[in-house]
């Protein structure tokens, strides 16, 4: 009866052993599948992703999904998208991928977690629109949105295409971008007027008071030929993205550009309206050219302007031959003047400026020369670096 009772004994343990088991791997089977994404990557090229899409993304929003991130991973990828309705930035970044899928996630949240964790892979997977991510010991549990309400990216159909050098178009934006308006209720004048025209590529930006053009070659089909109006917004994030080396792929509809790094999708609306003609507010004759260095020339500016009127903050300029001189006042503060030799034999000249306006340019120019190009003392002045830029700055007059 002992014996029998023993082995009855031994076969319930086992029989419970048999059945915790069992449970204990349906839980693993019911997680496994309620994991509906996961991946892992290192955490630099995961931040670096999320680096190039968060600009985009809005503070106050006008739907919360907008205030999201799109992850979708599949095949080795995970790419990273943002919206404001007005701007969209797809990103790249290759990923370890177990179970593919896709979840929206608080975009700036998630780039602060990334940006504060150490060093070392980060995992991510997902159960419903619940995130976890880890690295190293830190865990984050993080609630996202239905990635299937995340806004469609523009399908781009019959759209005009051009291959531009991004060292060309990094340039021309340095010395455009500054001179964009920023005045609401001239809607047309807040962005870059983009020409694919003639064989050339030629950016223009106006505030009224100064024009900046860059003007340079480009192969293209004549029958491709375009202008369309980017807003500041999109100058600003293509400009962010731009290197000095390789192609960037411009395409154009009625309506949206799209510029494709390979890596990195940008899509944006452009601005709807007539740009005003540009052509007629740039002199077509000079009285004197003067050529000077950008760099010097920018020193002399800066340091001058330190006592012009914080209101008008105006520099006058006296040119005369073989030298330069640049004075400023302020009645409150004091004046100062600063003399700079220049390579120039023409008649005395004098003319007053807002140094911001003259700095901004010289800024983007750097090293190497300019030639300022002169009427008189009440007419634009033309500042010329090669052929390839040209800026129209209209004269300040002092009561």
């Amino acid at each position: 009866m002992a014996v029998y009772k023993k082995k009855w004994y031994k076969i319930w343990k086992l029989t419970i052993f048999v059945l915790a088991l069992q449970a204990k791997i349906c839980k693993m089977q019911k997680n496994r599948r309620s994991i509906t994404m996961k991946f892992a990557l290192a955490k630099q090229t995961l931040l670096d992703g999320l680096n190039k899409v968060a600009g985009v993304v809005s503070t106050r929003p006008s739907m919360p999904i907008l205030s999201n991130v799109l992850l979708e991973a599949a095949d080795g990828v995970l790419k990273l998208t943002t919206t404001n309705m007005e701007l969209t930035i797809l990103a790249k970044v290759p990923c370890n991928v177990e179970t593919p899928g896709a979840i929206t996630l608080p975009a700036k949240k998630l780039q602060s977690i990334i940006r504060e964790m150490r060093d070392g892979e980060v995992s991510l997977e997902t159960k419903g629109a619940i995130a976890t991510i880890r690295c190293n010991r830190a865990q984050f549990k993080l609630n996202g949105l239905s990635a299937e309400e995340f806004p469609s990216l523009p399908v781009f159909k019959e759209a005009r295409e051009f291959k531009v050098p991004q060292a060309m178009l990094n340039r021309g934006f340095r010395y455009t971008e500054f001179a964009i308006s920023n005045d609401g209720t001239r809607y047309i004048l807040n962005g870059i007027y983009t020409c694919f025209q003639d064989g050339k590529l030629t950016l223009v930006a106006t505030d009224g008071r100064r024009l900046a053009l860059f003007e340079n070659e480009l192969e293209f089909p004549e029958s491709q030929q375009v202008a369309i109006d980017l807003p500041s917004r999109a100058v600003a994030e293509v400009h962010r993205l731009l290197g000095d080396a390789g192609d960037v792929m411009v395409r154009i509809t009625a309506n949206q550009a799209s510029f494709d790094f390979g890596d990195t999708l940008l899509v944006t609306k452009l601005i709807d309206g007539n740009y005003p003609n540009y052509r007629q507010v740039i002199p077509s004759r000079r009285n004197e050219r003067i050529i000077m260095s950008a760099a010097e020339l920018n020193e002399t500016v800066r340091r001058v302007s330190l006592l012009s009127a914080e209101k008008a903050n105006t520099v006058r300029f006296r040119f005369s031959p073989g030298v330069m001189e640049v004075q400023s006042s302020a009645a409150n503060l004091g004046e100062a003047n600063e003399e700079m030799p220049i390579d120039y034999d023409g008649r005395e000249i004098a003319i007053t400026f807002n140094a911001d306006f003259i700095l901004a340019p010289l800024k983007a120019v750097g090293d190497g020369e300019v030639a300022l190009d002169l009427i008189d003392s009440s007419s634009p002045g033309v500042m010329r670096v090669a052929d390839e830029f040209l800026y129209v700055l209209m004269p300040m007059h002092l009561s």
